[in-house]
């Protein structure tokens, strides 16, 4: 009778650890999804900004090239922007002309 009643409590608590063991990782897996949320939802809004700041940009490509009749590469050059290349200006007038050129999922773009 000893030995069943020690089998016993040593099986509840086996159980008990168990289910002490299974709520830690619950909690932690929630938090783990709650900040994989948090990253989704800031490169989500990182790439909305980025695709209306280049559009802005884009924009003032196409008035420098089509009104003020800049070429191409004296419009980058006008810019005094190191970063920005006459392939970076042309991937720019292109989201200009064709907004859905841009890959989803990549507020940069194709080429960088």
């Amino acid at each position: 009778m000893a030995d069943q009643t020690a089998r016993q409590r040593a099986r509840r608590a086996a159980v008990d650890a168990q289910a002490k063991a299974r709520r830690a990782r619950a909690i932690k897996e929630k938090r783990w999804d709650a900040l994989g949320v948090d990253v989704a939802v800031a490169l989500a809004e990182r790439d909305a900004l980025v695709a209306a700041c280049e559009a802005r940009a884009a924009a003032a490509l196409v008035k420098l090239t089509d009104t003020e009749g800049l070429s191409l590469p004296e419009a980058v050059e006008r810019c005094a922007v190191p970063e920005l290349t006459v392939r970076e200006a042309t991937r720019l007038r292109q989201l200009a002309s064709d907004p859905g050129a841009m890959p989803a999922g990549d507020g940069r773009g194709a080429a960088r």
